[in-house]
């Protein structure tokens, strides 16, 4: 069920565009890969978010953190309508929020966000968790050295954070927030395979055949 917060009326335009880009994982897998939970629910635009940051002293940091997505162990899953609505690519930089957090409630059905979704006996007779860690450890370390080379060529007058430096990170095969963990490898990996299936496999063959293991599906036969 969706339902709109801040003020957003939901359309049918808004619900079919969200539906549309949500079926895209489990197009062969089933809807029963989204069990645990029914809400969506969908802002305007970017939403605020309390955060609570414990740092190496045992300081306690609150503050609120403007997101455009976020899935909810065991709860909704957040959406802004501004972002859903921006999915494909942007400067060579594949992009779908909606599959995104999509990703992560299939990573979270068989506990936490660590990039090993769970494998069903039927439906993925060639994979084994072993297989899968192995080959997306090898895919995040690659594009963390690779990530790392490029903010090293940073000139000192270039902010990391400022669009002065996207074209330095214009030559990853993911976006940059890919490297925060493995599980956010897999979400923004996810992203790729359905919005820029040729250049994720460029860079990452053997991650890439998993994800199509996995899904059941090659966009790039299907493109």
């Amino acid at each position: 069920e969706m339902a709109g917060a801040a003020g957003l009326e939901l359309t049918a335009e808004i619900q079919l565009n969200i539906a549309v880009q949500a079926c895209l994982p489990v197009l062969n897998l089933g809807l029963d890969w989204y069990r645990g939970w029914t809400s969506i629910v969908v802002y305007p635009g970017e939403f605020l978010v309390p955060r609570s940051l414990t740092d190496d002293d045992g300081v306690v940091h609150e503050y609120t953190e403007p997101i455009a997505g976020e899935a909810w162990d065991g709860g909704p899953l957040l959406l802004s309508w501004e972002d859903s609505q921006a999915a494909g690519t942007d400067d060579g930089e594949a992009y779908s929020v909606v599959i995104h957090e999509f990703a992560h409630k299939i990573d979270l059905l068989n506990g936490d966000a660590d990039g090993v979704p769970p494998f069903s006996a039927a439906l993925h007779p060639g994979l084994d968790a072993r297989l899968w860690r192995d080959t997306l450890a090898d895919a995040y370390a690659r594009f963390i050295a690779e990530l790392e080379i490029i903010e090293g060529e940073l000139p000192p007058e270039v902010d990391s954070e400022s669009s002065a430096a996207d074209p330095y990170y214009a030559h990853l095969p993911l976006d940059a927030y890919a490297a925060q963990d493995e599980g956010e490898f897999f979400a923004v990996s996810s992203e790729a395979f359905f919005v820029d299936p040729a250049r994720l496999e460029r860079a990452f063959p053997h991650w890439y055949a998993l994800l199509a293991a996995f899904f059941r599906q090659d966009p790039r036969v299907a493109a």
